[in-house]
């Protein structure tokens, strides 16, 4: 069965890392005490040096265990596993050279270390990638494949079918499906049905499955624990798949309540306090150094407006913000003084004469937002999260668009990810909401400086501004 492949796959992956970390260690000795050895520097012994290859090598493979590395690379990422090499090996590095400093060993080359970790890293994900190539490409041409059945015909067992026609080097084959409310015969892409849920009983005791996949309706979740009852029951893995994903999201944070596990149906990490403090910090410091940077600017474009007719410099708008509360964001003015509900009732469009010459530049280079600054400073709003909206157009986007009062679980931001992705102005509100949920569910401070960056780079001319 493909369990015991896998088991073997992993014992041959293990032994190759393993060889790996001797070679890429002898090379870096090789390369610095050999070929790069100074005329009369004094060195260790070469035994002094592949002694520390007893720890090494055994130190080096838990930690590739204890980062999964040895997990089936069906579904793993390759961009998830050279992140996670190179987190095993700076921990390596980092304990290598903390051990050399408890013995107290300075004639150890320290150099040996850093290439060694050049070296490893480069020659590791060498290995894994081609294996992961290797094992692709055998699975495309119907070797060490998964044999599954699907128990419930619903919307999630169509996705998954999809995606694993989209998919042929995960190498997952599907049998059938097995469902109570469906006529046997009925095909989607390929896959039948193959008749009621009760067949279960007759189909596991063949033991020719690899693995059972519930994918029941909403309307069938009764029989949920008695189907994974009887599947575990027969040796065979079994996984869940929810026909629930358009509610729950594909990451969802979960709780342990003494014992009782509860699903957050959105993760949004700003909720944690600690993160909280660290944005709202760094928030009042790049507001204020915001302000005394563009203070200048500030200064000649509060005077061009001023003499430019009579209307005030500051243009202020109801925006809604964090917990769906209002405030009042500034810009500086860039249309000619209107009455408030002519102000209200429509966005700026091209050519929009309401729109004054200095406004269009002013609104072209997104000068025209650096008072919103004294908005972050307040707390009204942070230097990165998504745009503010009128209250009248988040009262018609709520109803229209699906998930689209999830903004509003953090503060706005005077950039963010839409923005920098080229969805602002006159833009999909669907496709800008997307890139504000993908924000608030990942956000991370590391995130937020990126955006920063490709505001500063990319994010000021605005094309869609009129």
């Amino acid at each position: 069965m493909i369990k015991d492949n896998q088991r073997y796959l992993n014992r041959i992956h293990v032994l190759l890392d393993a060889l790996v970390t001797i070679v890429s260690y002898i090379a870096a000795w090789w390369l610095r005490i050999v070929v790069f050895q100074k005329p009369g520097e004094g060195v260790l012994a070469p035994e002094a040096y592949f002694v520390a290859l007893i720890a090494l090598v055994p130190g080096y493979l838990a930690m590739y265990t204890a980062l999964n590395l040895y997990k089936s690379k069906r579904y793993s990422s390759a961009k998830r596993e050279f992140f996670d090499v190179i987190k095993a090996n700076l921990i390596g590095l980092l304990i290598f050279f903390v051990a050399l400093y408890i013995i107290n060993e300075p004639d150890f080359s320290r150099s040996v270390i850093f290439i060694f970790f050049v070296i490893n890293v480069g020659l590791t994900i060498l290995v894994r990638n081609t294996i992961r190539v290797f094992l692709r490409q055998i699975r495309k041409k119907g070797y060490n494949v998964k044999y599954i059945v699907l128990v419930g015909y619903s919307r999630a067992a169509e996705e998954y079918i999809d995606r694993i026609i989209a998919n042929p080097q995960w190498g997952y084959v599907v049998r059938g499906i097995l469902d109570d409310h469906i006529p046997a015969g009925t095909l989607y892409r390929g896959v039948k049905v193959l008749g009621r849920i009760d067949n279960l009983y007759y189909v596991l005791p063949e033991n020719k499955l690899d693995e059972i996949a519930v994918t029941l309706s909403l309307e069938d979740y009764d029989r949920l624990e008695e189907i994974v009852g009887l599947c575990e029951k027969s040796g065979v893995h079994t996984k869940f798949i929810p026909d629930y994903n358009s509610v729950i999201p594909s990451r969802p944070y979960t709780e342990d309540l003494s014992g009782l596990p509860v699903i957050n149906i959105r993760r949004v990490p700003l909720t944690n306090t600690l993160n909280w403090v660290v944005k709202r910090v760094v928030d009042i410091i790049g507001s204020l150094v915001a302000l005394v940077i563009f203070s200048p600017v500030m200064l000649i474009a509060a005077i061009v407006i001023k003499c430019s007719d009579e209307g005030p410099v500051i243009f202020k708008q109801e925006r809604v913000g964090l917990h769906n509360k209002t405030f009042q964001m500034y810009k500086f003015r860039t249309m000619a003084v209107q009455k408030p509900q002519e102000e209200s009732k429509a966005w700026t469009v091209k050519n929009d004469p309401r729109v004054t010459k200095f406004g269009k530049f002013l609104r072209k280079t997104s000068l025209d937002e650096i008072p919103q600054f004294y908005n972050i400073l307040k707390g009204d709003m942070s230097l990165v999260g998504p745009r503010p909206e009128r209250p009248v157009f988040v009262d018609k986007f709520k109803e229209e668009i699906p998930r689209y009062m999830i903004k509003h679980q953090v503060r706005p931001g005077l950039t963010g990810w839409a923005q920098v992705n080229g969805y602002r102005g006159d833009t999909s509100i669907r496709k800008r909401i997307d890139c504000d949920i993908y924000y608030i569910e990942n956000w991370t401070f590391g995130f937020d400086i990126k955006i920063l960056f490709m505001t500063i780079f990319k994010g000021f001319i605005n094309k869609n501004a009129y």
